[in-house]
């Protein structure tokens, strides 16, 4: 198949359509560190996020580019830091308020540039105004609500008033009360599969759950009901939305494109803690932090990749690996040169192929909010975090909130600051973190060390 052959050798699948691999991103949104059978959850049913993973390769040590919606998102479609991108906290939930600048690159630019037909499917929540909602953004199709959130049957913003409707296909809004929005998704990327069978496509897919509000199938619902509250609600609305994972691959299978179609799974960060959210019912099994939170809690997420014609199959990886990298990582699979080079993310084919190949990365940073929000700086085993928020519950003192050192082997809890111990090392990593951050603000052109 030609995936494998380029995955084996490097070989371009750019001579003509029929050889190009369709690429669907699935994006999960608040889904906890180990929510997924695949990840180690026993109390959870989620048969097509496993199923994915042992038609795939399972990452193990890898983050999302913030540990809150917008930002995280801004990385993942641009390939760039937040800070680099634009989007350093959350956008506005409000109708015509940008975003996201259009002067951005998206991963959605790069592939329609080689030709591919590009659809925006689910939540956006990059912006909400013409010129930086999905049409502008290198979407040919976009269906889904632009803001944090929707009720999945009214379709209304219901969390900061007044309440607003948010369903909106190719830029106008739809209406489609008593729909299950889950649903809705599926079916809008069926026709899309469907009429472009014969020509090489990207989807961006992102699910509204497991994020409140929770809104699980009864069927679901019923079968939790002996879990503890919250977790039976979480717990419903996950195994909502991966029978809806499903059901789009089932599409893939019909249309007779699964082995010639590279699918991207992913969480935006980690699960909600939220009073909104029920104030939990997500896990992060042994790790600290939640949604908001540099600790691991907050920004390590399960993710996989999968394409049975060309990729591993049943694999773990553990390298460090980070969202920024599924641009480079796809567009070299598809054999598609990158519209704008200048990303943070690195390409990770050579770690899919070999256990052994080192991680691209020696350096990451995290940076949320203005001048004096959350920061983070990792470099090998050792990670800093300034301005430390643990909305998991733990206790911070006054100097752990000021500057967290955690060793994330040794340490992988992080329940032990080791800046007292490791001044030096503070200094450095605290060092490294101002000068990529003031380059990155001022000029827009700081890069991850390499």
């Amino acid at each position: 198949m030609a995936l494998a052959l380029l995955v084996s050798t490097g070989v371009s699948l750019a001579d003509g359509d029929r050889l190009k691999p369709n690429v669907i991103l699935i994006l999960t949104d608040d889904q906890g560190t180990v929510d997924a059978g695949c990840y180690g959850a026993k109390d959870l049913q989620t048969p097509n996020m496993d199923a994915l993973a042992a038609r795939g390769v399972r990452f193990t040590q890898f983050y999302a580019a913030a540990p809150v919606c917008s930002p995280s998102r801004a990385g993942l479609v641009t390939g760039r830091y937040p800070v680099r991108a634009g989007v350093s906290n959350n956008v506005s939930s409000t109708a015509g308020v940008a975003g996201m600048p259009n002067s951005q690159t998206t991963i959605a630019e790069t592939f329609q540039a080689a030709g591919y037909a590009t659809a925006h499917i689910g939540k956006w929540h990059l912006g909400y105004s013409g010129e930086t909602m999905p049409l502008a953004q290198g979407f040919g199709l976009s269906f889904g609500h632009m803001g944090g959130c929707i009720d999945n049957f009214s379709h209304f913003f219901y969390w900061q008033g007044p309440n607003r409707h948010d369903l909106h296909k190719n830029g106008v809004e739809i209406q489609r009360p008593g729909r299950y929005f889950p649903d809705l998704m599926v079916e809008e990327a069926g026709q899309f599969i469907e009429s472009h069978r014969e020509k090489p496509f990207f989807m961006y897919f992102a699910l509204n759950g497991p994020h409140y509000p929770y809104q699980g199938d009864p069927e679901w619902l019923e079968h939790y009901q002996d879990l503890p509250y919250p977790r039976n609600l979480y717990a419903a609305f996950l195994s909502s939305i991966d029978a809806r994972i499903g059901a789009l691959l089932k599409r893939v299978d019909e249309a007779g494109l699964r082995e010639r179609t590279i699918v991207v799974f992913q969480s935006d960060h980690g699960h909600s803690t939220e009073e909104r959210g029920h104030l939990g019912g997500g896990s992060a099994g042994p790790y600290r932090g939640a949604k908001f939170s540099l600790f691991e809690g907050g920004i390590r997420v399960p993710a996989m990749i999968s394409c049975p014609a060309g990729l591993p199959q049943g694999v773990e990886r553990n390298q460090l690996a980070h969202s920024c990298d599924w641009l480079p990582t796809v567009a070299e699979l598809a054999g598609i040169p990158l519209v704008n080079p200048d990303l943070d993310g690195l390409s990770l084919v050579s770690v899919l192929k070999s256990e052994d190949a080192p991680t691209p990365h020696t350096t990451v940073h995290w940076h949320v909010g203005d001048k004096g929000g959350q920061w983070a700086v990792r470099e090998g085993d050792w990670k800093l975090i300034g301005n430390a928020i643990d909305s998991s519950g733990g206790e911070l003192t006054p100097d752990d909130k000021k500057l967290f050192l955690s060793n994330v082997v040794s340490d992988p809890a992080e329940r032990h600051n080791f800046a007292a111990q490791q001044p030096e090392l503070v200094k450095k990593l605290q060092q490294a973190h101002d000068t990529w951050h003031a380059t990155a603000v001022a000029t827009g052109t700081a890069k991850t060390s390499r």
